[in-house]
């Protein structure tokens, strides 16, 4: 009797979300708030409202004995995570704005913003949604920026809308091979993420891609407060895609895009310093090198032009889009504005630079790199430090053709690096990384076995990665964010089969946005670092 009144008292107050709950003791309590107080080196960041559904699967596992599982997922959904925003109305997302940024300046903290309205954003696929048009989305980032007003701010920019442009929806290419390596395959419907769910709450905005949680009486989908529960990005943004590729659910590729391609392993430095040593023998001159060009354009080869098409005027209004959003925020007083500019293993460095170039990215303050993915910290580092140099390069009028890839053996990296990256940190774009859920790196699937292993959705055995912070000690990394909120689902995850069970795990998975308690718990005890005591 004793201990079901202790668990009873455990749910109650999960439930109403006024305070850490005793779990099993002065010791597991002690965990929690030591866990949830690890983000606080450098600038503490802002901790919204958690999703119901969380702390309804804390409550079970309490009932049930498992006090120090519960502890290590309250733990996870009581750590910093970005606020996600999207398809409301001007007023409406003003109001919500205001009252998060509100709130976190009065607790003391810097509160994360993921806005996510992009006119034809995710290709009109599983993500669909945004802004109808360029003048509705400019009134709706106007709207934003009153929101803000002088308070100060991390915005994470419009997830996916440079690394998945227009023109890349006419084909697309499975997240599971680097799109500028992939070879034509037959032209297949794109399918870019998952289908858009909304979280729980009565009054929630449809349509929209993100967690979004802000505080006060005109919110919804909160735990004792009100919140605006959106659904952020359910995976990574879709690679570049090229002709081919993604099958659509239900549907078969050929041998060809199912057979694995063997690649250079990249380069990773164990440690980013590494790559400052001397890359050649002692009292030999270092010497430009060499970066041979990939394609027909770059090699010199004359082609036709071609007629501008429906989705390059859309390309255009994407590229005039960013750089008004940009222009709008980075006019505030205390705003910080990172563009997107996918991951690691997506676009090439001399792919992604020309789209941060033409967004505005020189008047932003950097890009941030691996949003809803899994790609690890080392790879993020390395690839941030490379795009950033290849910035700076081509602003001193350096053609991105000759930036490296992390593909590049080391000795051509740090070649290329010791002749072109600045010396000051201070003069390069800097950048932030979303760790959330890279503690395991990504899921590497075998190939062969199905049309489309959608390595990128609700993967097997994952972890929480890196604890969210400002401190990062790598002076262009200016945080480490948990922008994807853990424990949502990525969708179906059909897999090119035709469902409905996912084949990988084995079970019908929740729709994207919503919560899955079986991820959540993965995620819990497979994170690097740990969260339970």
């Amino acid at each position: 009797m004793r201990t079901r009144r202790k668990t009873l008292a455990v749910s109650m107050a999960v439930l109403a979300a006024t305070s850490l709950p005793l779990l099993s003791g002065s010791t597991v309590q002690a965990a929690v708030q030591e866990r949830a107080a690890a983000p606080s080196r450098g600038m503490p960041l802002y901790v919204p409202p958690a999703d119901r559904a969380s702390y309804r699967q804390v409550t079970r596992l309490a009932w049930r004995g498992d006090y120090r599982t519960a502890a290590g997922l309250l733990a996870m959904v009581r750590t910093p995570q970005a606020v996600w925003y999207g398809d409301e109305s001007p007023a409406r997302v003003a109001r919500l704005v205001r009252r998060t940024t509100s709130d976190a300046a009065g607790r003391g903290r810097l509160p994360v913003l993921a806005l996510y309205n992009v006119p034809g954003r995710d290709c009109g696929s599983y993500s669909a949604g945004g802004a109808r048009t360029t003048d509705e989305y400019k009134a709706w980032i106007d709207a934003v920026a009153q929101g803000i007003g002088d308070r100060e701010v991390m915005i994470v920019l419009e997830p996916d809308s440079l690394a998945l442009l227009p023109s890349d929806c006419g084909g697309q290419t499975g997240e599971d091979t680097p799109a500028e390596d992939t070879p034509p395959t037959t032209e297949t419907t794109p399918t870019t993420g998952v289908e858009p769910t909304p979280a729980m709450g009565t009054d929630v905005t449809t349509g929209a891609t993100g967690t979004g949680t802000a505080t006060g009486t005109d919110a919804v989908a909160g735990a004792g407060t009100g919140t605006d529960a959106l659904t952020e990005p359910t995976t990574a943004p879709t690679p570049n895609p090229q002709p081919g590729a993604i099958a659509t659910p239900g549907t078969q590729l050929g041998a060809a895009t199912t057979a694995e391609t063997p690649a250079q392993e990249p380069f990773l430095p164990a440690d980013p310093a590494d790559l400052d040593k001397d890359p050649g023998v002692a009292g030999q001159p270092v010497t430009e090198p060499v970066t041979e060009p990939n394609t027909a354009a770059e090699q010199g080869t004359a082609t036709e032009p071609e007629p501008e098409t429906r989705e390059d005027r859309l390309t255009a209004a994407r590229f005039t889009e960013i750089k008004y959003a940009v222009d709008t925020l980075m006019a505030l007083t205390n705003a910080k504005v990172y563009l997107d500019a996918g991951h690691a293993d997506w676009h090439a460095v001399s792919s992604i630079v020309p789209r941060l170039i033409a967004a505005g990215i020189d008047e932003a303050t950097g890009f941030a790199l691996n949003v809803s993915h899994y790609q690890t910290d080392q790879a993020s580092a390395l690839y941030g430090r490379l795009v950033s140099a290849c910035l700076a390069y081509v602003a001193d009028g350096g053609d991105p053709v000759a930036c490296p890839d992390r593909t590049r053996s080391r000795r051509h990296i740090r070649t290329w690096l010791r002749l072109h990256e600045p010396d000051d940190p201070s003069a390069m774009k800097h950048f932030v990384t979303d760790t959330s859920r890279n503690g395991r790196g990504p899921w590497t699937p075998r190939y062969g076995h199905r049309a489309d292993p959608q390595s990128w959705c609700n993967p097997p055995r994952r972890g929480l990665g890196a604890r969210p912070t400002t401190a990062t000690g790598d002076p262009l990394q200016d945080a480490a964010l948990w922008v994807k909120t853990p424990g949502q689902s990525d969708g179906r995850c059909l897999r090119g089969t035709s469902g409905p069970s996912d084949p990988v795990r084995g079970t019908v998975n929740p729709d994207a946005g919503q919560w899955f308690p079986d991820q959540a718990l993965e995620l819990v005890r497979f994170a690097r670092p740990s969260v339970t005591p």
